[in-house]
């Protein structure tokens, strides 16, 4: 299979603190953009938050709003989608806020989903494959999914659709060769999801990015502190499966240690969740977890008591007025600064 150049980075995307709505326009070309010269070009200062709202909450202009996709479960981790607005505590650097946006609605949900395809993947790709078809087969027809195959370099192999066909038959078109770019394949797949900007309350989306590796990255251009800063400015939490190695394979217990603390981090920050099956056979599994999770949401939003634009990271903590139950949603979000 000829593999694209490492591209498609999308240079005009903007950083911004704003809610997760989405609007997707696949076809429109991409510029494209080497690593090198990715690299090179600073990060845009994050502008003032996009508004948001849904059902009876309408768009407001030049009102600044903070949402945050939350996932609430009880101790045996079951999904608790019974909750009220007045159930909900929200608190951004210790301040209560008030909660002015709620929605307990599935909302519709754009998916990143990124496949390992380096040689360590070898032996377990036909199992991932079948597991990431699975995957595909639980949207509806009003989500939306890409698929991106990455190893030494990062290919965007189907771009956003809601068409299971067509997803099915790029997920079949991985081969596995090369060492492991994830750095560069996330920072592609929050490019991506940034591109996208909703015109109306029905484009609404929330926005995920679910991905799995094997073992450490090897060959990424990019950092993973400007990765992970990337994911804290972003709308998107990050599904994360680190498929361990087994003795005598690639991983070693080092590099996947590593790999292990870089999934984690991500996906503690964004309010989504990392898994690390020890075999392949488990993904299936793992697939219909996320699945469930990103169906059983609630989302909530505020203006900020805090009128500072400082671009200073600001906490946010969710509280649940239930005994026994746990909310978890992202960690923050950098304030506006101008």
């Amino acid at each position: 299979m000829t593999r694209a150049a490492f591209g498609r980075l999308g240079v005009a995307a903007t950083i911004a603190v704003s809610v997760g709505l989405l609007s997707v326009h696949a076809q429109q070309p991409v510029s494209e953009a080497t690593p090198s010269q990715q690299q090179q070009q600073p990060p845009p200062p994050p502008p003032p938050a996009a508004p948001a709202g849904r059902g009876q909450t309408p768009f407001r202009a030049g009102v600044e709003l903070v949402s945050m996709n939350v996932t609430v479960t009880d101790q045996a981790s079951r999904y608790i989608t019974d909750l009220q607005q007045d159930d909900f505590q929200v608190f951004e650097d210790g301040v209560k806020q008030d909660i002015t946006v709620f929605n307990r609605t599935n909302l519709p949900i754009a998916l990143a989903v990124l496949m390992d395809t380096s040689a360590s993947m070898e032996q377990r790709l036909p199992i991932a494959q079948e597991a990431a078809i699975g995957f595909a087969r639980t949207l509806r027809p009003q989500d939306l999914e890409e698929l991106v195959d990455f190893d030494s370099r990062v290919i965007i192999l189907q771009a956003f659709t809601n068409k299971v066909e067509d997803l099915e038959a790029a997920i079949r078109r991985t081969s596995a060769g090369g060492s492991t770019s994830m750095y560069n394949a996330i920072y592609i797949a929050l490019k991506d999801l940034k591109k996208v900007v909703a015109a109306n309350v029905e484009e609404i989306r929330r926005q995920a990015i679910v991905v799995l590796s094997d073992g450490e990255d090897t060959s990424s251009l990019l950092p993973f502190e400007e990765v992970l800063d990337l994911a804290k400015r972003s709308e998107t939490a990050i599904y994360a499966i680190g498929l361990r190695g087994s003795e005598g394979t690639t991983s070693s217990a080092k590099g996947f240690k590593e790999a292990e603390f870089v999934l984690r981090q991500l996906s503690q920050e964004t309010g989504g969740r990392a898994f690390f099956p020890s075999q392949a056979t488990e993904l299936s599994g793992i697939y219909s977890q996320i699945a469930d999770e990103l169906s059983s949401q609630y989302t909530l939003g505020y203006s900020s008591r805090n009128a500072k634009r400082d671009g200073a990271w600001r906490r946010i903590v969710v509280r649940v007025g239930r005994p026994s139950v746990v909310a978890r949603t992202k960690q923050g979000y950098f304030a506006p600064t101008r």
